[in-house]
């Protein structure tokens, strides 16, 4: 088995467990973020009002896309990286940095590595949470769309391609910066552990593992949560004036957003998602790297 093929297995079972974790605090992030100016006064408002009218299993709404579809992302996000570390330490050997092997990699190189991950991510992750947020603020009385093929089927019957990968170009935005900052922190965590212990990958400890993926996860998030905000604004916008198109484009939306409803609309459900964060990340890094020492066990 290849080593680009663990990567991706083992990014796979990430992705399933940052789904599994997070996706209830995502539709209350989605909520907040889409809902009209004063629709909900907090947090607990949203999930309270979203429990009492649509039942628990609400939260797992749209569940299916982001399992399917997160765990391709992540799967890629991972193998991606993986990838850019192993031709770095190639880099490093040639020129004779990077320690014995070549792989302590610089902070330029990780960034690079994690801005490489999310633009390739970025080219499935954008139609994947297209679906995912139309399927997370339909009606829950009158939905729309009766699952996610049938969303992907309408939504290509009306604007083809294009209107699956609508919000496109702010998703790559936020995925190569996102992800830069990401892999950087979480990378030099585990670097910082290593030298301070004199252990090798395998030997930093699980809990370890889900401490630097949440400090990851709160990296990306200071970070990138405004374009979030736009990117959730765009994808949950309609198609065309007739069916209530508000935004012309990515910068029409900044502008508008910034107009009518402030500084305060770019943070808007922030809370729910600071609370995901460290359990949804340190999920993800803990099954990608337990899933990584078991597959280089098993085919080594």
């Amino acid at each position: 088995m290849s080593n680009t093929a663990k990567d991706l297995v083992a990014g796979t079972a990430g992705g399933v467990a940052q789904v599994l974790v997070g996706q209830p605090f995502d539709i209350v992030k989605v909520r907040m973020q889409t809902a009209p100016k004063g629709t909900y006064s907090g947090m607990l408002h949203c999930a309270g009002g979203i429990l009492k009218n649509e039942g628990p299993l609400a939260f797992y709404k749209g569940t299916l896309t982001p399992l399917l579809g997160i765990g391709v992302c992540v799967s890629i996000q991972f193998g991606a990286m993986e990838w850019s570390k192993r031709y770095f330490g190639q880099q490093n050997l040639i020129h004779g940095v990077g320690g014995p092997n070549g792989t302590i990699l610089s902070g330029p190189q990780l960034v690079a590595s994690g801005v490489f991950a999310g633009l390739a991510n970025g080219v499935v992750s954008g139609p994947v949470e297209h679906i995912r947020i139309r399927l997370q603020t339909q009606s829950a009385t009158k939905p729309l769309y009766a699952g996610p093929w049938d969303a992907i089927r309408k939504i290509y019957a009306i604007k083809g391609v294009a209107g699956i990968y609508k919000g496109q170009g702010v998703t790559l935005l936020r995925e190569s910066t996102g992800y830069g900052i990401y892999f950087w922190a979480y990378e030099k965590l585990m670097q910082r552990e290593m030298e301070m212990k004199g252990i090798k990958r395998e030997q930093v400890s699980p809990a370890k593992a889900v401490l630097f993926g949440a400090a990851a996860g709160y990296a990306l998030w200071a970070v990138i949560y405004p374009i979030d905000m736009i990117k959730s604004r765009m994808q949950t916008d309609g198609f065309t004036p007739a069916d209530g198109q508000k935004y012309k484009s990515t910068l029409h939306c900044v502008r508008t957003v910034w107009k009518t409803e402030g500084i305060s609309a770019f943070t808007r459900g922030l809370g729910p998602t600071l609370i995901r964060s460290p359990f949804a990340n340190g999920a993800t890094f803990l099954g990608f790297e337990m899933a990584n020492r078991l597959l280089h066990s098993w085919f080594q």
